[in-house]
C-alpha cells in the first residue's frame, strides 16, 4: 500500500485472548473517505473497531493511522486523533448530557481540566450538529437509548478527531434519526475530511453512504471495495448466507422469501403499482405469475424475487405479439386477474386485451385486492 492511505492495516491479526478471529487484514482508506464493515452477527466486525481503536490488543500486525504506528502513539496523541462511539452503555453517574458530551474535551484541557470558552463552543456545536441541544440539562440515565446514541456522537464529534469509528452507530435510532445521523457523517467526511469507519446492520443504508466496504465473514476478511463491487446480489447472499429470500441490488433492500406451487393469480402491473400487490401475495402466501413487464420497470425487480413466472419483455423494444398471444392463452389458468391499477397507454395497450381476454373466459378481474384474496381464500 502506498502512502495515500491516511489509515491502513498492514497483516493485521484481531482476536480474544490472543486466539486469532480473523487474520490478514489488508486495507486502506484516504482522509475524509467512509469506510463500513458489513457481515452478520458475530462475524468479528466489533472485533476489528475495537482493535484499531485500542480497547483490544492486537494479536499480531501494524495499524497506521497518518503514517504513523498505533501502537507507539500516546492515549492522549490517539485520542486527538481518533473518537469512538461502541455498542457498549456508559453509566456515567449525576452527569448530565451536557457533561457527557464535553467529557469529549479532556484530551485538550489542562491538568485541572477547566473548560475554555472555545470548549464551550464546540461542545454546544456538537450538540446542535446531533440536533440534541434541548437535551443538555437532561440527566443521561434517563433519556432512551436513541437519545444516548446521539449524546454520544456528539461526544465523538467534541472531541475534534481525525477519524471517527462507530460501532452500529444507528442501532436503536428511528428511520428520520438513522437518516439525520449518517447526513451528519457523511457531511464530516465531505466538510471537514473526517475520516469515518464504522459497522452497519442496515445494508440498504450503506451503498449510499460509504466510500469503501468491508466484507467481515469467517477467519479472514472475504473481500474489500467500493459500494460497486461489493453490493451485488450474488456477494451479499453469500456473505449473508441468504437462502430463504434474496437481495436486490437495484433497491438495496431484502424480499423474503417467494411463495411456491402452483401460481393461483395473475397480475397486471408496471411502473411499480405491482410491487405493492406482489409483497401482499407473498406474505398470504398466494403464489402468482406478473406481467407483461418492461426489463427495466421498476416491478421487475421485484417481480423476479417473488412471483413463480415473470412475463417480461426487453427494455426499448416493443413487446412480441408473440408474448402477448401467450399471455392470453394462459390467463385462463388462473383463478383471478389482479389489476394494480397501472395507467395504461400506447407503449402496454396489450394489458387492455389480456383484462378483455380473462373476462370473455369468465375468469374474475379485480381491482380491489382483498376481494381477489377472499376468492383465492375460498372465502
Amino acid at each position: 500500500m502506498t502512502d495515500k492511505y491516511f489509515l491502513k492495516t498492514e497483516d493485521l491479526c484481531v482476536g480474544y485472548d490472543n486466539k486469532p478471529l480473523i487474520s490478514d487484514i489488508n486495507i486502506g482508506i484516504e482522509k475524509g473517505e467512509i469506510l463500513t464493515l458489513i457481515g452478520p452477527n458475530g462475524s468479528g466486525k466489533s472485533t476489528i473497531l475495537k482493535s484499531i481503536t485500542k480497547h483490544l490488543s492486537m494479536i499480531s500486525g501494524v495499524v497506521y493511522i497518518d503514517k504513523k504506528n498505533l501502537n507507539e502513539m500516546s492515549n492522549k496523541e490517539t485520542a486527538t486523533k481518533i473518537s469512538v462511539v461502541l455498542t457498549e452503555k456508559i453509566k456515567p453517574e449525576m452527569m448530565n448530557c451536557y457533561d457527557v458530551v464535553a467529557s469529549g474535551r479532556y484530551p485538550y484541557t489542562n491538568y485541572f481540566g477547566k473548560l475554555t470558552k472555545h470548549d464551550h463552543e464546540v461542545i454546544y456545536d456538537s450538540l446542535e450538529k446531533v440536533h440534541a441541544v434541548d437535551l443538555a440539562e437532561r440527566e443521561f440515565s434517563a433519556i432512551s437509548d436513541g437519545q444516548r446514541q446521539r449524546i454520544m456522537l456528539a461526544r465523538a464529534i467534541c472531541q475534534e478527531p481525525e477519524i471517527i469509528i462507530l460501532d452500529e452507530p444507528t442501532s436503536f435510532l428511528d428511520i428520520r434519526h438513522k437518516i439525520e445521523l449518517l447526513e451528519i457523517l457523511r457531511k464530516m467526511s465531505r466538510e471537514k475530511n473526517i475520516t469515518v469507519v464504522m459497522s452497519l446492520h442496515e445494508i440498504d443504508l450503506a451503498p449510499k453512504i460509504s466510500d469503501k466496504v468491508m466484507c467481515v465473514k469467517g477467519d479472514t476478511i472475504s473481500r474489500f471495495g467500493t459500494p460497486g463491487e461489493i453490493f451485488k446480489e450474488e456477494i451479499i447472499n453469500e456473505l449473508y448466507s441468504i437462502s430463504e429470500g434474496s437481495y436486490n441490488m437495484i433497491f438495496g433492500s431484502v424480499e423474503l422469501k417467494k411463495t411456491l406451487g402452483e401460481s393461483e393469480a395473475f397480475v397486471i402491473a408496471g411502473a411499480g403499482c405491482g410491487t405493492p400487490i406482489y409483497r401482499e401475495l407473498q406474505k398470504l402466501g398466494i403464489a402468482f405469475d406478473t406481467g407483461i413487464l418492461y426489463e427495466n420497470d421498476v416491478d421487475y425487480q421485484v417481480a423476479k424475487a417473488l412471483s413463480g413466472k415473470v412475463y417480461s419483455s426487453s427494455a426499448f423494444n416493443p413487446v412480441s405479439d408473440e408474448l402477448i398471444e401467450e399471455v392470453k392463452r394462459q390467463i385462463c389458468g388462473y383463478k383471478a386477474v389482479i389489476d394494480s391499477g397501472v395507467c395504461i397507454g400506447k407503449f402496454n395497450e396489450y394489458n387492455e386485451q389480456i383484462i378483455k381476454t380473462a373476462e370473455e373466459n369468465q375468469i374474475p378481474v379485480y381491482k380491489n385486492l382483498q376481494k381477489a384474496v377472499s376468492l383465492l381464500n375460498g372465502k
